[in-house]
């Protein structure tokens, strides 16, 4: 039986992230460390900061300082991911990184997340989240890729499109 990849937290110098996430996945283009190094994850946030009076969206690291890497646990692995130019260590006793727990990774939101869709387009849905929490519209379209659906709500006597993530809608009852 195949071993299953789990979530290691790896510490990086301040600032570094992006590249140490970048050099470890030239590794995973590496055949040898194909299966052995699955994904590279440096978790970001959408923040809006107001400078100057103007307001902006920027991405910001949510560990400042570490990368995640989705890994079999061995020998090779550990070296080649220890040894990338930039990583201090992982998290965890020196002799042996200890993985993310299935909730830690949930919590952190990264891996793999299903959302069973109970409406398709044209159905009329309520808003179950958000700032238009309460309101209803129609199900213009779905993009199950980035998790997003486009409802048309009427607001103020107008039809207006509303970007929502797909669990911010559900069938209304």
């Amino acid at each position: 039986m195949a071993e299953t990849p789990k979530w290691y937290v790896v510490h990086t110098y301040s600032g570094y992230e992006n590249k140490v996430a970048g050099n470890i996945e030239k590794v995973i283009d590496n055949p040898r460390f194909h299966d052995l190094i699955v994904d590279v994850s440096v978790p970001t946030e959408k923040v809006v900061e107001v400078t100057d009076n103007a307001k902006r969206e920027v991405e910001r690291k949510i560990f400042p300082g570490y990368v995640l890497v989705k890994m079999i646990l061995t020998d090779e692995s550990w070296y080649v991911v220890r040894n990338t130019r930039g990583v201090t260590g992982f998290v965890g006793p020196a002799s042996k990184p200890v993985p993310l727990t299935d909730e830690e990774v949930a919590k952190l939101g990264i891996g793999t997340k299903t959302v069973e869709l109970r409406y398709k387009v044209g159905d009329v849905v309520a808003i179950v989240g958000g700032p238009l929490e309460g309101f209803e519209g129609t199900v213009e379209t779905i993009d199950m890729e980035n998790n997003k659906v486009r409802v048309i709500v009427s607001m103020f006597g107008r039809n207006t499109p509303v970007e929502l993530e797909l669990e911010q809608a559900s069938p209304r009852e």
